[in-house]
């Protein structure tokens, strides 16, 4: 699909999302050259207005945007793209340059903690000493925490409700990371189930 750079001044804007959490991390643009080096480099370029010249996200802080997926608008003249973000995106330290509050999409974050852990295993790590254990006791601790899910909702404080409920999610992406699935396949079965 070819973009329409002719539209503003030879510039097209740029939003990158994070792949995973679907947060809008920052906007910039596109001038054909930073769009080509985009797509050969699979990590973000962009035009920097100030500096007049080629800007790859993360040059000098390390902190690049690894390309996962390229979208063009319907009108061919604003990018979107999904990307794997390697430390902060903003050059404050946020993670977003819009510096939302909290991260909305966290549950969808610690999946990619959890991702993270099991390709890079460490021994204080908890989901480390969990998966050592084998699938048994994982599946047993899906078992034990839906339980006291349950009784925390019947019985219990709304703050014991959450904890447990937190615990309940949390060794479920453990679980489903053990056996090999994600929560997209999840909510892909939802919105098939849905229709």
């Amino acid at each position: 699909t070819m973009l329409d750079f002719a539209k503003s001044d030879g510039l097209v804007p740029v939003i990158v999302q994070d792949a995973q959490t679907l947060e809008v991390l920052m906007l910039g643009y596109m001038n054909e050259e930073a769009w080509q080096k985009t797509q050969a480099e699979k990590r973000v370029t962009f035009f920097s207005r100030s500096k007049n010249r080629l800007w790859t996200k993360g040059e000098e802080s390390g902190n690049f945007l690894n390309v996962k997926s390229i979208h063009i608008d319907c009108d061919k003249d604003t990018v979107l793209i999904k990307a794997d973000p390697i430390g902060p995106t903003c050059h404050t330290g946020s993670r977003s340059c819009f510096n939302t509050e909290f991260n909305q999409n966290f549950i969808l974050e610690l999946e990619r903690i959890v991702n993270h852990r099991y390709e890079h295993p460490s021994d204080e790590s908890y989901v480390n000493r969990l998966r050592s254990r084998g699938i048994n006791k994982i599946a047993q601790k899906v078992g034990e925490e839906a339980v006291e899910t349950v009784i925390a909702a019947l019985t219990e404080t709304e703050t014991d409700f959450i904890n447990e409920t937190s615990d309940l999610l949390f060794h479920l992406i453990v679980l489903l990371r053990e056996k090999g699935f994600s929560l997209e396949t999840i909510a892909k079965n939802l919105e098939s189930r849905h229709q």
